[in-house]
């Protein structure tokens, strides 16, 4: 039987509706009533975990699922070992560094050295920095990053932009996109390549829904 890790929050929605597309039947995940983390498909040919957005990979490299739905900002900040499959083009958003509307700084190459930066994604805030030569202090935040700035506890936010509502009710702004990031699909690379229970064939149904050749 299959194993794929599915992610709470904003991908769900659209991850169980690319299974469904093949056969695969999560959609008792979507019901708020709904509390099994694990539940089989109808066909009872596949299980679907459902974890946080970034625990999916961790799941996956570690073997109890060979398929996961992660957002590629994920995959930059945790550096996991799994097999990078494909793009599924959906769950568009940015990575971003923002500041202060009021602040004078519209670069990020601006800001003085060894400012405060808040994130949750320090590994990718770090990787950034140090790739413009700035030195700056990476402040890990797990919940609401643009109080950094709005405190003074940082100079500067790295996060998640979708529609910039957030931001901008904030009074924030952002200086500088570091890159997109959409959904893919990973598996883990032993599982890939020894293809049990069909997994490459699952792998070549989600491809043809997405229209992608193998």
């Amino acid at each position: 039987m299959i194993t794929v890790a599915l992610p709470k929050g904003a991908l769900l929605k659209d991850s169980i509706q690319l299974l469904k597309s093949v056969g695969l039947d999560f959609s008792a995940f979507l019901d708020s009533a709904n509390r099994q983390l694990q539940i089989e498909d109808p066909t009872r040919t596949a299980r679907g975990l459902l974890v946080r957005a970034q625990d999916v990979p961790v799941y996956v490299e570690y073997g109890q699922a060979q398929l996961g739905i992660v957002g590629y900002d994920v995959l930059r900040e945790k550096q996991p070992q799994v097999a990078r499959i494909v793009d599924l083009q959906f769950g568009h958003c940015r990575m971003s560094v923002a500041v202060k509307r009021s602040s004078s700084y519209r670069r990020p190459v601006e800001l003085p050295p060894h400012s405060r930066v808040a994130s949750k994604f320090v590994h990718c805030a770090g990787e950034y920095f140090d790739s413009i030569d700035l030195p700056v202090e990476i402040i890990p935040l797990y919940g609401s990053v643009e109080l950094g700035p709005i405190t003074g506890m940082s100079e500067a936010i790295v996060d998640l932009v979708s529609t910039g509502r957030t931001l901008e009710q904030n009074g924030l702004v952002e200086i500088k996109v570091l890159f997109e990031s959409t959904a893919h699909l990973i598996a883990h690379p032993l599982s890939y390549r020894l293809n049990p229970d069909g997994l490459g064939e699952l792998i070549g149904r989600l491809r043809s829904q997405l229209l992608i050749p193998a």
